[in-house]
């Protein structure tokens, strides 16, 4: 048996810090290995050692495999674990891991060969007579090809990189006129995710759901399932929430699907942690997508409905130990359900959000309560890495109890500083359609109107809470030891105060002037710990009020939203500047400008592009115009709201 006494992580976030957490149980040293910009990540400060690979994308840093062993060696670790995402895929790290003489917590690389490239597993399971959704797998990388074999399969079609996962890469095609720009992004998104450019194209199933089996297998021949997860519920081809087992499943379907999955694993020679996907229409058909060779980011539903420790029992398989029990004795227990919190605007298409958390409050932990996160309070979360910040997992004798239970963690978190998925989470889990397992892919954008409301003005009530819970905020706090002097009060009237208090309010992109009358001994309103009371006509009403440096976040129709103060003749200066501008909507780099100034466009037409989050976001003209003036150039670094184009309209 290998020895196995200190593990290096090759990821960062919440599985680096995840994958800790099992190691110390079975006393495994732990590795940290970080970018420059990660020096102080919550991963960092867990682990026993930490060694710095500087740079700060992912191409600097977390894909340097010569880097990362060469920290291996010179920590003492004789085992690698390589997470999600970054190198756990790439069969040239397992390799060259094996060469160093390191163990590598994931398969062969033969069978990371064999499921690596979508189009060759593809071609695999087809010799296995799995049935596959029709598509173009071919080696023929030219835009000729694609658009013959779209016409053959039909639109819509889905764009896919050939050796990507978790939405990268990927893009749904309509109409063929869209087809020549939509392929050169995916293979932009491909090659800065994944150092490969290779794509397939297949045809885009409607309203199918997302059915994945969890597979496992040792070095002594075994492999069995550890049930099904449903993912269907997914923005931009990504998982949000998942759940185990899939709501609906017959036994029967349950084991074909497990069996077929096991069949594919065998097939490869797999070894370790991984995931079989499949579509499933209404029929009970089921179609293979592809395989995952590595631990998925929704493994803590299994572990929840099992009792399994996922990443202890890849650790034993590393080391040579055979499955400790057969398919027979697999458990299935309660229902789990996980939701995914991403740094993200829900209102701009999701778009990925970065910045400093100047607010981070995680629900308790405990029994049927789970939180996996790599962040604390004061981080700053980059525009390199993908933007999820945490998953909370609730377990219940049944789905329903599950579902409640997460709801009310959800409640219980708090995050400021940037915008979340937060509320979405919270009304996707609210739905009655989710409630009733009415699930699909297609699950959000049917239900846009609900889950994603579009935004209307904050009322008065708000601003008049918000001002009284900025004065209140801002009173000393009250003396202990004379309940009855008048600075024991916090009512809100203090001697030497005006009667009558103007202030000026920011709230999500809103500003509001408010006036607030101040009588003496008469005020509604008053401060108990974080929560703000409100008594009006007998009620009273609670809010949760937290206060961050000039920030104060206070709760209102179940969200958390961030008020300021603001400096009005600030703001009118801003106001005029950069007049006609489009300007960054997130942290990112410039990877294309596609004008010159003085080109005239069209209403539509791509300007620039930026990355962030690993994804590309193209930034286009609202009306047609002039291009006036550029502030970018391609390779620059830029910030949330900086000016990128201005653009004059044409008369």
């Amino acid at each position: 048996m290998a020895t196995l006494d200190t593990l290096l992580i090759a990821n960062r976030g919440e599985i680096a810090c995840r994958v800790m957490r099992s190691a110390r149980d079975l006393g495994i040293r732990t590795v940290a290995v970080h970018s420059s910009i990660d020096q102080q990540a919550r991963h960092v400060r867990e682990a026993d050692i930490a060694i710095d690979l500087g740079g700060a994308k992912p191409a600097d840093s977390y894909l340097l495999g010569d880097k990362i062993i060469a920290a291996a060696k010179a920590s003492g670790a004789q085992a690698i674990h390589p997470g999600y995402g970054f190198l756990s895929e790439n069969a040239g790290f397992a390799r060259a891991c094996e060469a160093a003489g390191l163990l590598f917590l994931g398969p062969p690389a033969s069978a990371m060969d064999a499921m690596a490239s979508k189009s060759a597993a593809k071609a695999l399971m087809e010799q296995a007579a799995v049935p596959l959704v029709p598509g173009y797998h071919g080696e023929a990388q030219d835009v000729e090809t694609f658009r013959a074999a779209a016409a053959v399969i039909g639109y819509p079609v889905l764009l896919k990189a050939a050796a990507g996962g978790g939405g990268k890469g990927m893009k749904v095609v309509e109409r063929e006129s869209e087809l020549a720009e939509a392929l050169q992004s995916a293979q932009r998104e491909a090659q800065s995710a994944f150092g490969d450019v290779r794509m397939l194209v297949e045809k885009y199933v409607l309203q199918p759901r997302h059915v994945e089996i969890q597979v496992f297998a040792d070095q002594h021949g075994h492999c069995l399932y550890l049930n099904e997860r449903d993912c269907s519920i997914q923005r931009r081809h990504q998982k949000v929430v998942e759940e185990a087992p899939a709501p609906g499943l017959s036994p029967e379907l349950r084991r074909a699907m497990g069996e077929a999955a096991v069949k594919a694993a065998q097939a490869i020679g797999y070894v370790g942690a991984g995931t079989v996907e499949f579509l499933l229409d209404a029929r009970g058909q089921f179609f293979f997508m592809e395989m995952n060779t590595r631990l998925q980011v929704e493994h803590p539903v299994t572990e929840a409905i099992t009792g399994l420790d996922l990443v202890a029992w890849q650790i034993r398989v590393a080391r040579g130990e055979a499955l400790p029990i057969t398919q027979e004795q697999v458990p299935l227990n309660g229902h789990a359900i996980e939701v995914r919190l991403y740094a993200e605007d829900t209102e701009q298409d999701f778009l990925p959000a970065s910045g400093t958390l100047n607010l981070y409050h995680e629900p308790t932990a405990g029994p049927g309560r789970r939180v996996d996160s790599g962040i604390v309070e004061g981080d700053n979360v980059s525009p390199f890495y993908d933007p999820m910040l945490a998953k909370l997992i609730a377990w219940g004798e049944n789905r329903e109890e599950a579902r409640l239970r997460l709801l009310s963690m959800l409640n219980d978190t708090a995050v400021g500083g940037f915008k979340t998925n937060l509320g979405f989470l919270k009304r996707v889990l609210a739905h009655p359609a989710f409630a009733a397992c009415e699930l699909d892919t297609g699950f959000i954008g049917r239900h846009e109107a609900q889950l994603r409301p579009a935004p209307t003005p904050l009322p008065d009530a708000f601003w008049q809470l918000a001002g009284e819970a900025m004065l209140l905020s801002e009173t000393p706090a009250p003396r202990g030891d004379d309940p009855h002097s008048p600075w024991s009060s916090n009512l809100g009237w203090r001697a030497g105060l005006p009667q009558e208090i103007s202030l000026h309010l920011s709230c999500q992109g809103e500003r509001h002037w408010l006036r607030l009358r101040r009588t003496p001994g008469e005020s509604t309103y008053c401060l108990s710990g974080e929560r703000l009371l409100h008594k009006q006509d007998g009620l009273l009403s609670s809010h949760q009020l937290l206060r961050r440096g000039p920030a104060l976040f206070i709760e209102w129709q179940g969200e958390l939203r961030e008020v300021r103060k603001v400096d009005p003749i600030a703001e009118a200066e801003a106001s005029h500047s950069h007049q006609g501008g489009l300007t960054a909507p997130m942290n990112g780099s410039i990877v294309r400008v596609l004008v010159e100034v003085g080109q005239a466009v069209e209403a539509g037409t791509a300007l620039v592009v930026l990355e962030a989050m690993k994804m590309e976001h193209s930034i286009r003209a609202p009306h047609a115009g002039i291009v006036k003036a550029l502030y970018c150039s391609e390779g620059e670094l830029v910030s949330e709201g900086n000016a990128l184009v201005e653009l004059e309209e044409s008369v």
